[in-house]
């Protein structure tokens, strides 16, 4: 089976089978694949901010024929964060873990960003990388009852309409942020420490393809 591609406008997660996440052991998503334009089934919606309801859904994305994820709803509301939190109890509690993923923005007037959030209690409150191609950078949050807060960041060139990977690894109170396999800084930040789930991100009316989400348990 191929491994699941995800994209963003908003988040799809096509059909997934989860495979369990053990110490040391990097899992994928892997789908079965549901026709494009179907309602994701591996992924729960979820909003931070304003404007109307995320729309995640499936959609075809390599050459290959691999199907992804994508929010369509279009909305060009600045402050908003459409999420696809990850279904399934091996990604319900996870604070040390490394995770990354491949993404491609393809449109947007207001945004074209991709971003990870770990540690997610809620749609208030978790951690987010992301990456934009409009701004040309990567940026780190915490996100504090709805309000994003940038702790960390590199100015660097994030082509659009190019596939690019975004890196998180997050350890106890030190987090290190990679992008297309060179890493760009790291930081340290205690304001969330509880485990918690991880989640597909996105922003405004982003349109972004997400495919290959990896996710590791670290001690």
């Amino acid at each position: 089976m191929k491994r699941l591609i995800i994209t963003v406008t908003a988040i799809v997660l096509a059909g997934l089978s989860l495979g369990v996440v053990m110490a040391a052991e990097t899992v994928e998503l892997v789908s079965i694949w549901n026709p494009p334009g179907a309602l994701p089934d591996g992924c729960t919606p979820a909003l931070t901010g304003g404007g109307g309801p995320p729309k995640w859904v499936n959609v075809e994305s390599d050459p290959d024929g691999a199907r992804g994820v994508s929010e369509t709803s279009g909305d060009t509301t600045d402050y908003r964060f459409p999420l696809c939190i990850v279904d399934g109890p091996a990604f319900a509690s996870l604070a040390n873990l490394d995770v990354s993923v491949r993404f491609r923005a393809t449109a947007g007037k207001v945004d074209q960003a991709a971003g990870l959030a770990v540690r997610l209690k809620d749609a208030r409150n978790y951690y987010v990388v992301r990456a934009n191609a409009l701004e040309d950078n990567v940026r780190l949050y915490v996100v504090l009852d709805g309000d994003r807060r940038q702790f960390a960041g590199k100015s660097l060139k994030v082509s659009a309409m190019e596939w690019h990977t975004l890196r998180l690894r997050a350890v106890a109170d030190r987090f290190t942020v990679f992008f297309d396999g060179a890493q760009l800084f790291e930081v340290t930040d205690r304001r969330l420490s509880e485990p918690g789930r991880i989640a597909l991100w996105s922003k405004a009316d982003s349109v972004t393809e997400f495919v290959d989400l990896a996710v590791e348990r670290l001690p």
